[in-house]
């Protein structure tokens, strides 16, 4: 062996390796996703966050069984009243814990700070019985400004940091990067844009992806990996939603495909995506109807959405990058 190369390998064994080892979640593990409708929307919805941690995950070798566990409306007792039934009795390995919105914004049917605490300390405590590890997120926003509302949500989360130090337990901080990416937006150009929401609460496609990105950094993933992640969701077919209210409905998309549809808009003022998206779908309907005038039989409407929705991708995949 050469000097040369004795000095190159030398030195690339002291390069520090992105391995699926360094993650708190290991490969083959099952993780529940307690929450409310924004973690109902993470599994149901495509580009939802848990559906981007998963897949994420699985980028880097780690391959989990996702157990959804949000339900519309609930706050910390709603969580607690069915934690046996939705989580424990599932015998998850992990656990992550999205709670906290709806405590605050449900008002006079939400959830005190000090029952808040207690609520979450019993669940945090029967998980530990379990041997179930958890994972806790900070709540993420209500509307995306400063309001009454999100500065009783800043006790409740540090409180949740509070504790996450306290037990020694890993922390997704989604409200400091939801703040963080709303504080760096352009100034509001006209009534009702907003930066991660879709209504001011529940995550648009850029939402879903920040989530997904902390919990995964959270779990331990490097700058590097959650790198490596976030170019394998660019390309990930249904890793966002654009919801094009035609009579053939898109539905799912590519996060690098929405990001290219919202560039347009950001370009205009902030005109709403959805617009340029209907635009370009009408475009390839039009020539989907074209394509198949002279069919004998008539096409399907199966077909012809089909046809569409490929030329939708490929009209997308055309416009330049953002």
């Amino acid at each position: 062996m050469s000097l040369k190369f004795s000095l190159l390998l030398a030195a690339a064994l002291l390069v520090p390796q992105l391995t699926r080892a360094d993650l708190l979640v290991k490969d083959g593990q099952s993780v529940a996703f307690l929450g409310d409708s924004i973690t109902e929307q993470g599994w149901n919805v495509p580009g939802g966050y848990v559906k981007l941690v998963t897949s994420g995950l699985a980028t880097l070798g780690v391959h989990i069984k996702p157990i959804p566990a949000g339900i519309s409306g609930h706050t910390s007792r709603d969580m607690l009243a069915r934690l046996d039934r939705d989580v424990i009795s599932k015998k998850p390995d992990w656990m992550t814990l999205s709670c906290g919105v709806n405590d605050v914004w449900h008002h006079a049917d939400g959830v005190s700070l000090e029952d808040y605490k207690k609520n979450i300390t019993s669940i945090l405590d029967q998980c530990k019985a379990a041997n179930i590890n958890v994972l806790i997120m900070t709540a993420t926003v209500i509307q995306e400004q400063d309001n009454p509302d999100n500065q009783a949500l800043a006790a409740y989360n540090d409180w949740l940091r509070q504790t996450a130090k306290t037990r020694n337990l890993p922390l997704a901080e989604e409200n400091g990067a939801f703040w963080t990416a709303i504080k760096a937006a352009p100034p509001e150009p006209w009534q009702g844009y907003r930066v991660l929401t879709n209504d001011g609460v529940h995550p648009g496609p850029d939402g879903h992806e920040l989530m997904a990105r902390e919990i995964i950094r959270g779990f331990g993933a490097t700058d590097a990996q959650i790198a490596q992640v976030e170019s394998a969701w660019m390309t990930e077919p249904g890793s966002a939603t654009v919801n094009v209210a035609v009579e053939f409905p898109v539905g799912a998309v590519t996060l690098g495909q929405w990001k290219k549809i919202k560039a347009l808009g950001d370009a205009h003022g902030h005109t709403p995506f959805v617009d340029y998206a209907r635009n370009i779908y009408f475009d390839a309907l039009r020539q989907a109807f074209a394509a198949h005038a002279s069919d004998n039989p008539p096409a399907s409407q199966q077909d012809l959405q089909a046809d569409a929705s490929a030329r939708f991708s490929k009209m997308l995949d055309a416009l330049p990058n953002p």
